[in-house]
């Protein structure tokens, strides 16, 4: 699923009411999940975060902008926070399966629609921006709502959509595409938060000021600053890029911490920073305990750390996300301070634990659906599911393999077999629901009414195109698990011998997930009225079916041969 996280900052954080009828417009949106609501009454303003698919984002950030512009009055607006208007800045960020770019368009789609329909100005900034000057959101609310008017009318300023009149009531919109930050905290067994400071100075971007080292103190902060002909501080970049740092005390878990932004996770890795504070800490002679990371943070970053500590262990990366969470979370201490629960902190999970999967059930609980009087989940779902369970039995022989001393000249091809088939399993497990989701949304196309010829006529596109979609899905099972056989040809010769019954297994469910999809292919090809598309994607099915059998049958003997030996 394509996922965007949405950050929206509403300038009223006083009257409840007025904030419980944005997120109740935010919330009216299927598909969107609210994952916090941050009110402050000194500031007054609201800080809302949810998350959803694009389609679902752009319509839930349209209704919360106007209804912030119809119960917010900016006229009489006080706070203390910088603000340009009733919605001041609203960033999308992406969190899986979707592009910048992809973000980017759908931003300026927002931005269009709110100049057009809401009549609020809309600047766009960060990766939206196309003008330098106002990449920054410090630039753009620069004089803020009091001297909007006046910078609506220098030419410089005129917004990137909506009219440049001033509007007293709504203000301006601040509308664009960044990067995801993280809020992460190091643990140090000191509680002096000059250390934490001292080590915080070397990680951040911005650096320190040079110093001569104090003989007296092994603290840099200690040393007399070296100075410019001008009087500045000679400065000394820090070790990561897009990385901000400050080192405290925190009274409750008596120590101190590094306190750390990642304005970009994926330019400064959480595990990298976190190896080299490791590093400066014992070269300062104190120790760190474990990490701390503040509000939700995407899977990929845990992902990433995980991978890094699993190839620091020599172990195979084929093997399941759990696993690799779980790696994460103990390399990077992350249970230190305070219990760290995937569920909650991990964007991806908190959503998934609000909406009912059917892969998510119980394996009894699945059986047991199957076995209803329904016509979904059917064999589409059960033949995505058994190409999966195929999928993790290679993984399992690769990481068998991986392990293994005596196969040390193939681990690395080992672990790419792992990898790749974790990937598939992961692929056909979200084919379990997405086959039974294509099934029903035919049925709904089906019963649309066609009463009127404007209605017929998208009755008749809608049918076409679910049609089309309940046959690429199973088309995608089916040529997923033909990927299967393929590494399990590869694997039977290569693998450990002693596992060489599950490899076969493998491709008996690979081969059976295949037909049961093609089968799937096939009837659905009825529905489909364009004969020439229907003819080759029968034609393509049959020589994948035929092709399948002959794979499995090398595996097969392949098999029979090295058990018999």
């Amino acid at each position: 699923m394509k996922l965007i996280e949405c950050v929206p900052n509403f300038s009223e954080g006083r009257d409840l009411s007025k904030i419980k009828a944005i997120t109740n417009s935010i919330e009216s949106i299927d598909e969107i999940t609210l994952l916090d609501v941050d009110s402050g009454p000194d500031t007054n303003r609201t800080v809302v975060t949810f998350v959803g698919p694009p389609e679902a984002v752009e319509q839930a950030i349209f209704l919360g902008i106007k209804t912030a512009s119809e119960v917010i009055d900016m006229s009489k607006h006080k706070g203390t926070h910088p603000r340009i208007g009733a919605t001041d800045v609203c960033p999308l960020i992406p969190i899986s399966n979707i592009s910048d770019k992809e973000c980017v368009d759908l931003s300026k789609k927002i931005a269009k629609r709110v100049g057009i329909e809401l009549g609020i100005p809309v600047f766009l900034y960060e990766k939206s921006s196309t003008k330098n000057y106002r990449k920054r959101l410090p630039d753009i609310r620069k004089g803020e709502y009091e001297g909007l008017a006046k910078k609506l009318k220098n030419p410089k300023w005129k917004p990137d959509y909506g009219s440049a009149t001033f509007n007293p009531l709504t203000g301006a919109t601040i509308l664009g595409v960044r990067d995801f930050l993280i809020a992460y905290n190091i643990n140090l067994n000191t509680r002096d938060h000059r250390l934490a400071t001292d080590i915080a100075f070397e990680l951040r971007e911005s650096g320190r000021s040079k110093r001569i080292p104090n003989p007296k103190s092994s603290n840099l902060l200690d040393g007399k600053i070296v100075r410019n002909p001008d009087g500045s501080p000679v400065k000394v970049k820090g070790l990561f890029k897009d990385v901000k740092a400050v080192g405290w005390y925190v009274d409750i878990y008596k120590r101190a911490q590094i306190s750390i932004n990642f304005n970009n996770y994926k330019v400064s890795s959480i595990h990298d920073v976190f190896d080299a504070a490791c590093e400066l800490a014992e070269k300062r002679g104190v120790r760190v305990t474990g990490s701390e990371l503040v509000g939700l943070v995407p899977e990929d970053a845990l992902l990433m750390a995980g991978n890094h500590y699993l190839k620091k262990q020599r172990r195979s990366l084929g093997v399941p996300k759990e696993d690799i969470i779980e790696t994460a979370l103990q390399s990077l201490g992350l249970n230190d301070v305070v219990p760290f629960n995937p569920s909650k902190k991990i964007i991806e999970y908190s959503i998934s634990n609000d909406v009912k999967k059917i892969s998510s059930l119980r394996m009894t609980k699945f059986i047991d659906e199957l076995s209803r009087n329904s016509v979904a989940p059917g064999g589409g779902s059960a033949s995505a599911l058994v190409g999966s369970l195929g999928a993790s039995l290679l993984s399992m022989v690769a990481s068998l393999t991986h392990e293994k001393k005596d196969y040390i000249n193939i681990k690395n091809e080992m672990g790419d077999i792992g990898l790749e088939a974790q990937s598939l399993k992961n692929r056909l497990t979200s084919l379990v629901d997405e086959d039974t989701s294509a099934f029903n949304q035919l049925i709904k196309m089906n019963r649309l009414p066609d009463s009127t010829p404007s209605e017929s006529k998208y009755k008749k596109e809608s049918i076409k195109k679910a049609n089309e979609y309940a046959i690429e899905v199973p088309y995608e099972v089916a040529s997923l698990c033909f990927r299967i056989l393929e590494i399990a040809k590869n694997l039977v010769g290569k693998g450990n011998p002693n596992s060489i019954s599950d490899v076969e297994v493998a491709s008996e469910a690979a081969l059976g997930g295949l037909r049961g999809a093609a089968m799937n292919v096939l009837i659905n090809l009825k529905g489909i009225d364009d004969k020439t598309y229907a003819k080759k994607t029968e034609k393509d099915i049959q020589i994948l079916i035929k092709k399948a059998e002959s794979l499995h049958k090398e595996i097969f003997n392949k098999s029979i041969n090295t058990i018999n030996k």
